[in-house]
Parts: structure tokens; C-alpha cells; sequence
């Protein structure tokens, strides 16, 4: 099935089981295990994640609708749909709610405490309160972590070899969620050891985006990206903004380089939700989520465009580039 076919199927689905009535869901959820996906974008933006969730479940046995049914549900953009949706499918009695980053776990986490939460794409979860260690979570989450803060010196580096005469970074990050926040602490870190000035942009919800990019005009040599659902579900206006005004971007995944943004590096996020669906497997299958170690990734992908290199001018190094997992040109 072609992703975009996937994401309508997905869209419907949502749609029509909000209006879904309670008794009947009750019934249904008798007979087979509910899933609630809280997904923290539109089915656009996040419709990829839930396709590799869902087809690797698939792969382990559980087909939708025949042995599993799933709940969709969609952020659409306001930070107050965590919650909302978190105590939605605690009022359902689901029997998972599977969802990323660290925001939405939390609201999942302050809705239920008997739930299982398996998520995917967490910076810190420790750090975040989320699981009391790695190794043994504890409670009644677990997942998979994507380690965006460990990245942040790494990808200012990568930022440095593009952007010869680099003197100033602008940051960009949803201040709002604490791994976010513990990124933009780190690349800031790292921007200062290398002798770079650092203009941090704090934000919060989308209306912030755009304001705090206006205050960047001829102020900055190239934009960090904390990756996060907020900056991802904006990453084009973001990218045409940076684009006018020939910044170059260095963002934690590659889907915010597929809508024009010129290099990152980070996890595979599809994956993730793909390893995500084993722990869900073993959920299932009667394990308990407190005693299911967090995974953490082992692979980085580095992603480049090239055309928009070409369109700021810039020359990306030969050795960078054999380096790239994925040269979009």
C-alpha cells in the first residue's frame, strides 16, 4: 500500500472513530486488544510513523481488525490535544497507547498510570521523568529513546565543515519540552567551544515560529533545529523562511530535509516506531512495560540536499559527502 493511500486510510479512521459509540467501542474492545495511537502531528506529518508501527505489528501477527484495533488520534497542531487525548483513551480503557517525543508521553503518563505507554523518539526519558532507568523503566512505560541531545555537538561540527566562516548560530527550539530544552542547552554548549556566537529562539506554540524568525533577519550565519512535533509539523514554513533569507539548516531528522532544509542527523524515525511495535509485541503478549529495558538507537543517518546547497551557494565537501547516507539531489 503507497504511504499517501495509507495516510488517507488513517485520516478516515480517525475521523470515524471519534463518533464511534462508547457501548460500541466497549464491545469490540472486549474482543480484540485496542490500541490508541496518539499521534503527535497531523496524519501528513506523522501518518509514515504510524504505517511503520503498524506494519511491523503486522509482520509480529496482529492485523488490524482481526486481531488488533487500532484508535487514532491527531494532534492537529494544538499542544492542549495531548492531554485531551490522553485522558480520552484512559476514559476508553485501551489497552496501549503508543505515541513519541517527549510531551505526549508525558500526558500520557499524568493520564494513566495502568495503561501500558510504549513511545518512540524520546531525547532523554530518563532526564524526563519519564522511566526510572533505561535498563529497568518501572511503572508502566517504555520504548524507544532517539538520543537527540547526545547529537548536538556533533551536528554543530557538521554545521561548521558546510558553512565556512561560520561566526554566528541562531537555535530554534520548543522550549516547552525537556529534551528539547536539554538539546538547545547542548548545542549551545557546543556552538560556544567552538568561539560561535549563539542567538537562542524559544517557542513554545506555532504562533511563536514565525516571530521569532523575523528577529533572525541578518543576524545569523545558519539555523539549528531542535527537532521536536512543534518545529516538525512546521518544518516547511521553517525551511522557506530560511530559504529566503539563505540560511543554511541543520535539523535532527531527514524529513525536515525532504521539504528543503539542507542537511541532518539523527535517528531514522520510522524505524523507530518499527522497534517500537516489538516492545508493543511483547506488551501484548503479557510482558510488563516497567520491566522491558528503553532501546536506544545504534545507526545515525546523515542526510543532505544537495539542491539546496546549490540554491545558498554552498559547496558541501566531497568527504561529507561520501559520508551521507542519503544525498537528496
Amino acid at each position: 500500500m503507497r504511504r499517501r493511500q495509507f495516510i488517507t486510510l488513517l485520516s478516515g479512521a480517525a475521523s470515524s472513530s471519534v463518533s464511534w459509540p462508547l457501548a460500541a467501542h466497549a464491545q469490540l474492545s472486549r474482543k480484540l486488544p485496542v490500541i490508541g495511537f496518539l499521534g503527535a502531528g497531523t496524519p501528513s506529518t506523522w501518518g509514515g510513523f504510524a504505517s511503520a508501527f503498524v506494519q511491523r505489528l503486522r509482520d509480529l501477527g496482529w492485523i488490524e481488525g482481526s486481531t488488533v484495533v487500532f484508535e487514532y488520534r491527531w494532534r492537529e497542531g494544538r499542544s492542549e490535544r495531548f492531554s485531551e487525548i490522553a485522558n480520552e483513551f484512559a476514559r476508553l480503557k485501551v489497552d496501549m497507547i503508543v505515541t513519541g517525543a517527549t510531551l505526549p508521553v508525558a500526558a500520557a503518563k499524568q493520564a494513566t498510570s495502568t495503561i501500558p505507554i510504549v513511545f518512540a523518539a524520546v531525547g532523554n526519558p530518563v532526564e524526563a521523568g519519564l522511566v526510572a532507568s533505561l535498563s529497568r523503566p518501572g511503572g508502566n512505560v517504555t520504548g524507544v529513546s532517539n538520543q537527540t541531545p547526545d547529537l548536538a555537538g556533533k551536528r554543530v561540527q557538521l554545521l561548521r565543515e558546510i558553512v565556512l566562516g561560520l561566526r554566528r548560530l541562531a537555535i530554534l527550539a520548543n522550549v516547552a519540552s525537556a529534551s528539547v530544552a536539554a538539546e538547545m542547552a547542548q548545542a549551545q554548549a557546543a556552538a560556544s567551544a567552538l568561539g560561535l556566537e549563539v542567538i537562542t529562539l524559544e517557542i513554545r506554540r506555532p504562533e511563536d515560529i514565525a516571530p521569532a524568525l523575523e528577529t533572525l533577519k541578518g543576524r545569523a550565519d545558519a539555523l539549528y533545529v531542535v527537532i521536536d512535533p512543534l518545529v516538525s509539523a512546521n518544518r516547511i514554513r521553517i525551511n522557506t523562511f530560511t530559504l529566503g533569507e539563505r540560511l543554511p539548516t541543520m535539523h535532527g531528522a531527514r524529513e525536515a530535509v525532504e521539504a528543503g532544509g539542507l542537511i541532518s542527523y539523527g535517528t531514522n524515525l520510522p524505524q523507530l516506531f518499527h522497534r517500537a511495535a516489538d516492545l508493543a509485541d511483547k506488551i501484548l503478549r503479557g510482558a510488563r512495560p516497567g520491566d522491558i529495558p528503553v532501546e536506544q538507537p545504534t545507526k545515525f543517518d546523515l542526510v543532505i540536499n544537495v539542491i539546496t546547497a546549490k540554491a545558498l551557494d554552498l559547496e558541501i565537501p566531497p568527504a561529507l559527502l561520501a559520508l551521507a547516507d542519503e544525498v537528496i539531489e
